[in-house]
């Protein structure tokens, strides 16, 4: 990991803006953040690398997300209806 990825770990407060979601509504922020953080962890661990590297996006999507929803979505996960591409 970088020194500047380190940096910006450490003084992570909230989501940055992202301007693929420029509006009020963070939904497909919080799914898209979802998508990448279990495509990072996938990617990683085929690759043999490290998966501390994905840390971003589970921040990100636990700011933003609801409990509930991450909830649901990790329970269709393990039941393999899941409706998102990882």
């Amino acid at each position: 990991m970088t020194e500047d990825t380190k940096t910006k770990m450490k003084n992570y407060k909230t989501a940055p803006l992202d301007s693929r979601f420029p509006n009020q509504n963070q939904t497909r922020n919080c799914w898209q953040n979802y998508l990448d953080l279990h495509l990072c962890e996938k990617a990683m661990t085929t690759k043999g690398g490290d998966v501390s590297m994905c840390k971003w996006y589970r921040r990100v999507y636990k700011s933003l997300c609801p409990i509930s929803w991450a909830s649901a979505w990790d329970d269709r996960r393990a039941e393999g209806t899941f409706p998102g591409k990882i």
